[in-house]
């Protein structure tokens, strides 16, 4: 009922802007400047082709077993995520070596084993309080009853390694004398695959206050194309920019514009969308509190939820540009001087 409640206000209020607030947002969309465009780029470029290869073919190996939620495959792929951290020296949010939020058992329906969100954490320089969450799933499907193993490749493989290359390039930056003001929080969810169960969890729990998370930007899906792109494979689909800030849309088009000039695709953005890609995915556990939110996506294809989603049909060199874009729209927000503006009905929420 919150919910329908929710997005009832953001829909009445969207059509109802007042003159003022009109000329607010306009005020906004003239005055984003962005920061710090050489060391972004240099940081950006160290995102590669070939860890993103590396790092996929392993994550989607047959050794993972298709990461079904609370089994030995996700266990084993949420280990692989820790160790990576711990190689890097990329630290915690938690001390020490601890990099998980531990789902128990009792979380969820049907059997299904306590499994474990991953976490990595680099602590802003000047606003660590104020904390940007880049996200994607850890789970995929698992084993099919005929033994066939859901490699998960693009689904959401592509995802989470992205996640291992920003984190990687944030904590260069800071290494370096060049990170964040504000703090970034790269969480791989679990339980995704089973109803978004693993970011239910954390915003129910949150390690970090969610009034304190400045945005979600969620990536699932961003390896492949689709269909409606073969003869322009340059795009990606923006879900939720503009559905609780539109700063934060008007941020991302600049970025874009500015940086990359790549096809951003909203179709599946427009309320009522019959594909419901807003409420699909994890981000939406934060949409529903409040929180900004950008959903990355390429789009199903004719491997969605298949065995045949394998590393091999993964455009890496698309996926490397993708998550250049992604982690470009990070450090803006982490970096320019005032937090992401809430639009202003959403005072109504509270």
């Amino acid at each position: 009922m919150k919910t329908f409640y929710i997005l009832s206000v953001i829909a009445l209020v969207g059509t109802c802007s007042t003159p003022k607030y009109t000329a607010r947002i306009q005020n906004l969309k003239n005055s984003i400047e962005l920061v710090d465009s050489i060391h972004v780029v240099k940081y950006a470029n160290t995102i590669t082709v070939k860890e993103l290869k590396t790092h996929l073919y392993k994550f989607s190996s047959e050794e993972f077993e298709g990461r079904k939620v609370g089994e030995k495959g996700q266990k084993l792929a949420a280990e692989f995520l820790k160790s990576y951290y711990l190689s890097e020296n990329i630290a915690s949010p938690f001390e020490g070596d601890n990099y998980y939020q531990i789902i128990p058992k009792e979380f969820f329906s049907n059997g299904i084993k306590s499994s474990e969100n991953v976490l990595a954490y680099v602590e802003g320089t000047e606003k660590p309080e104020e904390v940007i969450i880049i996200s994607a799933h850890l789970d995929h499907l698992g084993i099919s009853d005929n033994g066939e193993i859901n490699r998960g490749a693009d689904d959401d493989g592509s995802g989470t390694v992205a996640i291992m290359e920003m984190a990687q390039a944030f904590n260069l930056a800071k290494k370096e004398g060049h990170g964040p003001k504000r703090s970034i929080l790269f969480l791989h969810f679990t339980a995704e695959e089973i109803g978004k169960q693993g970011s239910a969890f954390y915003t129910q729990h949150p390690i970090f206050p969610l009034e304190n998370t400045v945005t979600n930007l969620n990536i699932d899906m961003i390896g492949r194309v689709d269909d409606l792109h073969k003869n322009n494979k340059d795009y990606i689909y923006l879900i939720g920019s503009d559905r609780l800030s539109k700063e934060l849309h008007y941020l991302s088009e600049k970025v874009n514009n500015s940086y990359f000039n790549m096809n951003m695709d909203y179709r599946y953005n427009i309320e009522g969308e019959s594909h419901q890609y807003y409420s699909r995915s994890d981000h939406y556990n934060f949409a529903i509190n409040g929180i900004p939110v950008i959903f990355y996506f390429n789009g199903e294809h004719a491997d969605y939820h298949r065995s045949t989603d394998t590393p091999d049909k993964i455009d890496y060199e698309l996926l490397q540009r993708r998550t250049k874009l992604i982690f470009t729209t990070a450090w803006q927000i982490a970096n320019q001087e005032h937090r992401i503006v809430i639009d202003e009905y959403n005072e109504l929420l509270k």
